[in-house]
């Protein structure tokens, strides 16, 4: 049977002077019935309310994230009365404090999730203000554990915000240490923006969005990006592409939104459109940012649209496949949910996991989780006193989820939750990729005592520098896979694939006619799919001879380029160009 903070939600009601009124009871009676639905519902699940926002801030719009002492970091939108926003820490039990508190001058009302990078530091974004004093510009900030916040960024800093301005997305950190991220408006026309960012405030703007006539690439990018396994980003718009004009009114030739790829040095390729039919069936103003799952293919919500109008769960391919999975409301009363906001979480069963602000069995929204063939079982309901889940669920590597909720008004404040599945621990990665010879940051718990870890069965050394972290070496030989992490309470799986990225040191001859056999010698080259000669992607025909040598043949055609391996972990690209002679 479920569990719930009963007692918390008395607390709840009486201490806001409410327990005499009919949403009180409500609260009360809503609890007992929910502690028996969700036994039928979901009988492995516990949820537990840790932590009122209001004790310490506010609400919260904001996924989690985890650091390397285990504790869970978070933004909330508001504090109190202030209306500035904060930066927090809670522990796994429920301990609570605020970090930051954000002044106008360092930006304001953050909304998105913290990055934690390679430096054991968090960066993130907030919506508002910042150094150039414009109320929907927005700021890049960095922040340590400790709560020492450093802006790197204000937006519209530039004449007509041309570097972008408004509710910046989450941020990804790419292969170059720097971070990518959107904004939803700014930018050369107004409606928003690609940008990169160095680790020291170095902003450089990589794509301004709606450069043609009705915005067919689309309008406001406001969720962010996912770094992907072939080397590009992701993302999706809110408005704009080629579906049909029906989302907003003004102006009234906007679409309903697109997905997109971008490379790292701005190539943008849209590759879908939503609400392409009348009505929307496939889905309209996609939110929340796009999850690459394990089997390649890319996930996603829409807040509305759909076969009930009340939002979507879609999958898309790399090359653009896209596919309905779900779509809410499609019960008596929307009791499976309505209108997702935050996207998905890809947790250790391979299952997809998210929130809904609507629809459950009180109205205030969901947990769900979805397979990847679109089959949905609603985990648990809000109410009134926990209501409104806008981001999506983290699953930390104790194995439990843990999220925030936004709260109904003024006298109902977010809350931070936790939701036990039952599922164990495991590891996890600041980085899920790296060069043979290269750290890879390993996060986790009980790791004093460690006595091994391995890359796909290959043994290598590390170093434990807290329980909750370590720092191991990627071995020689060592091909993609998952990571296990050997400690005295048992082995620890990671819950994603770590990918091997290859590496071409030199090849040889530099120069040949076609027909030519060139050797390529670098490392990680073990199943590669792929050989081919740059600029225009000119496939080789090629032999893997060891993971440190493959030898590729120049093909008719061919021009003079870089040699590019790719493989399961990535791609390599010559330092120098092969000169292809007559």
């Amino acid at each position: 049977m479920a569990s719930f903070h009963i007692s918390k939600q008395l607390k709840l009601a009486t201490d806001r002077g409410r327990a005499d009124k009919p949403g009180a009871w409500k609260v009360i009676c809503g609890v007992l019935l929910l502690c028996a639905a969700t036994s039928i519902v979901a009988p492995a699940q516990t949820f537990t309310t840790l932590a009122y926002l209001s004790e310490t801030a506010d609400n919260s719009k904001a996924a989690l994230a985890q650091g390397i002492d285990g504790n869970l970091y978070g933004t909330t939108y508001d504090n109190n009365a202030i209306f500035r926003g904060s930066v927090f820490r809670i522990t796994t039990a429920g301990t609570l404090a605020t970090l930051h508190t954000f002044d106008f001058t360092d930006g304001s009302n953050p909304t998105t999730e913290l990055l934690l990078a390679t430096d054991g530091d968090f960066y993130g974004t907030t919506s508002f203000y910042g150094a150039s004093g414009v109320w929907e510009a927005g700021t890049v900030f960095k922040i340590t554990p400790g709560g020492k916040l450093t802006t790197l960024h204000s937006f519209c800093s530039q004449a007509n915000c041309t570097d972008g301005a408004g509710w910046p997305g989450a941020l990804v950190q790419g292969a170059d240490g720097n971070f990518y991220g959107t904004t939803s408006s700014g930018g050369a026309y107004g409606y928003g923006t690609v940008f990169k960012i160095s680790p020291y405030g170095r902003l450089v703007s990589l794509k301004s969005f709606c450069h043609q006539a009705t915005c067919p690439d689309g309008v406001s990018p406001r969720a962010g990006l996912v770094a992907a396994s072939d080397g590009s980003f992701y993302g999706i718009t809110e408005l704009g592409g080629t579906g049909l004009p029906s989302c907003w009114q003004s102006p009234s030739y906007y679409g309903c939104g697109t997905i997109f790829k971008i490379t790292p040095k701005g190539l943008l390729t849209t590759l879908y459109s939503f609400c392409v039919q009348s009505g929307c069936p496939d889905g309209s103003s996609p939110s929340g940012r796009l999850i690459e799952a394990t089997d390649e293919n890319f996930y996603g919500t829409t807040g509305s649209g759909g076969a009930f109008g009340n939002g979507t769960v879609f999958k898309i391919a790399p090359g653009g496949k896209w596919t309905a999975l779900y779509s809410f409301c499609s019960q008596t009363a929307c009791t499976d949910g309505s209108n997702p906001q935050g996207g998905l979480t890809q947790a250790t069963d391979g299952n997809l996991y998210g929130t809904t602000v609507g629809g459950g069995a009180y109205g205030y929204g969901t947990i769900f989780e979805i397979t990847t063939s679109g089959t949905l079982t609603t985990l648990h309901s809000f109410e009134y006193g926990d209501a409104l889940p806008e981001a999506r669920p983290m699953q930390a590597t104790d194995g439990n989820f843990y999220g925030t909720t936004w709260g109904l008004d003024f006298q109902s404040y977010g809350t931070v939750y936790s939701l036990s599945m039952g599922f164990g621990p495991f590891v996890s990665f600041i980085r899920d990729f790296n060069i043979v010879g290269a750290k890879a940051q390993i996060l986790g718990q009980g790791f004093t005592g460690t006595s091994a870890v391995s890359f796909n069965g290959t043994p290598a050394t590390f170093t434990v520098i807290h329980d909750t972290y370590l720092s191991a070496t990627v071995p020689a030989g060592a091909t993609t896979g998952f990571v296990t992490v050997t400690t005295p309470s048992g082995t620890l799986t990671s819950n994603k694939i770590f990918r091997v990225t290859p590496q071409i040191l030199s090849f040889s001859p530099p120069s040949g006619p076609v027909g030519t056999s060139v050797v390529i010698t670098g490392e990680s080259f073990t199943g590669a799919n792929a050989v081919v000669l740059g600029h225009n992607q000119t496939p080789m025909s090629f032999t893997v001879d060891s993971d440190t040598q493959i030898t590729a043949i120049v093909p008719s055609g061919a021009t003079s380029a870089g040699i590019i391996v790719h493989t399961p972990g990535g791609q390599a690209k010559s330092a120098t160009a092969f000169d292809v002679t007559p």
